[in-house]
This record gives structure tokens, sequence and C-alpha cells, in this order.
């Protein structure tokens, strides 16, 4: 049964886009970790790639833009705009109209970029169990101050938790599409994926097996055997920690 609560101002989660040089390494990168294709519309004219492990959705886009963006759908986007103003929320974009894919941007008080478009680009993909790399748990993001990232980011629909001191310094907020959480830029300098998993020493025994490079330096208390990252073609970074059983 479908709930009746209205959307966030955000809309749902659709997929966390990142631009890249060449499509092809990437998704050849993220199948070698056993995420899934997902069927693309033609609503863009640049290449374009999903990647997916049935929780996470990855966006490849190879345009300019910025590095990574949160992507969402709202329907109707054009109409909510004035709530936006309302929550005082400056737009970085507003591309609207009956000609065109309608599709608005903002930015976070770090810079990190967030898009609203008006209609999936990729189709639904079945799946249940989890990449190589674990479950996913969040995307991070490098901040240096929580304080104004939580006041921004829960008016949008996320809510925080407490502040959380392993296995590094993070603040988690969660909504019901997508965890997000930050982190200060001496963890990462970059946003980063992150995955969870009870037994990831054996996650990550197998991907060295496959010949995936990783490396085992994880600021703070997070550098243990349990945890590592890659970093794919295109730069980002995907953390693999070892969860409580």
């Amino acid at each position: 049964m479908k709930s009746s609560a209205p959307l966030p101002l955000l809309g749902t989660f659709h997929e966390t886009s990142i631009a890249v040089d060449d499509v092809r390494p990437s998704i050849e990168f993220y199948e070698r970790l056993g995420f899934t294709q997902a069927p693309t519309t033609d609503t863009f004219t640049h290449p374009y790639g999903v990647l997916t492990d049935g929780r996470l959705f990855i966006g490849l886009h190879q345009r300019s833009s910025a590095p990574l963006v949160l992507t969402f759908v709202r329907p109707g986007i054009a109409e909510c705009v004035r709530e936006f103003a309302a929550a005082g929320i400056e737009l970085t974009l507003c591309r609207t109209g009956e000609e065109v894919f309608n599709e608005i941007g903002l930015l976070d008080p770090f810079g990190h970029a967030v898009s609203v478009l008006e209609a999936r680009t990729y189709s639904p993909v079945a799946r249940t169990d989890a990449s190589l790399c674990g479950d996913f748990a969040e995307v991070s993001l490098p901040v240096t101050d929580f304080a104004a990232a939580q006041g921004f980011w829960e008016p949008l629909g996320f809510v925080a938790a407490g502040e959380v001191s392993a296995p590094y310094p993070h603040l988690p907020l969660t909504s019901d599409y997508l965890d997000v959480s930050f982190h200060p830029p001496g963890v990462c300098e970059r946003p980063m994926l992150v995955f969870r998993d009870p037994d990831m020493r054996a996650r990550i025994a197998r991907l060295r097996e496959l010949g995936v490079a990783m490396s085992a330096i994880v600021p703070g208390a997070a550098g243990r055997l349990g945890n590592a990252v890659l970093e794919s073609p295109d730069g980002t970074a995907l953390t693999l920690l070892e969860a409580e059983g």
C-alpha cells in the first residue's frame, strides 16, 4: 500500500551522478565489483550509464559537471520551485518549460551539488544481493561544520542522529530514500560511497584475489584490517568498513 504522505522537498532519490571522462572504463570497474547495468532512457544526449547493487544507483555521465551530484526526482518540479524559495534555498539551475526536460539544481553551504529532475532516466532493476563491496550504507560528504550541514539538509527531508566518533568522526542523516553523512575533510577531502559488512575482511580478501587495487589507509581508527578504500577510474572513493555483527 502506497503512502499518501507528501514527498519531501527533493522528492525521491534517483542516483549518485558522477562526471566521467569516459563512461566505458567506469562501467567495467563497477561491473567487476558486482554491480548491474540498468537500462537508460534517451533523456540525455551525452554518453550515460547506470550501475546498481539494488540499493545504490550510480549514474555515469560523460559530460562536464560537478564531480558528484546527488540527484532526485520530483514530478511536476516546475510547479515546486516556489517551495524552494520559501525554504530560503537559492537555485543554481532552473531549467523548466514545456519544450525541455525540467531540472533544477542547488548547492549546499560546502559546494556539494544537488539536482532534481522531473522524471526518471533509467528503468528499475530487480536485485536484492549486495555487490562485492557489501551493503551500501551512505554517501558521506566532507564538511567543515556539522551544524551548518545539518541546518541545510534537514529542511530537505533528512533527519540527523547524534555525531558518531567511530570508525572516524561523522554525522549521519537518514531519510526514506537515501542516507547521507558528513565527515571532516581530514578524513577524506572527497565525497565517499560507504559500504559496510560484518565480514568485510573476507570481502576485501576476495577483491584482492580479483586484482582490485585498494588502499588500507583510512584515517583515524578506521585504519584496521577490516577496512579499505577503492578508487574508481573517475576518482570516486569507495570506503569499505567492517560493521558490527
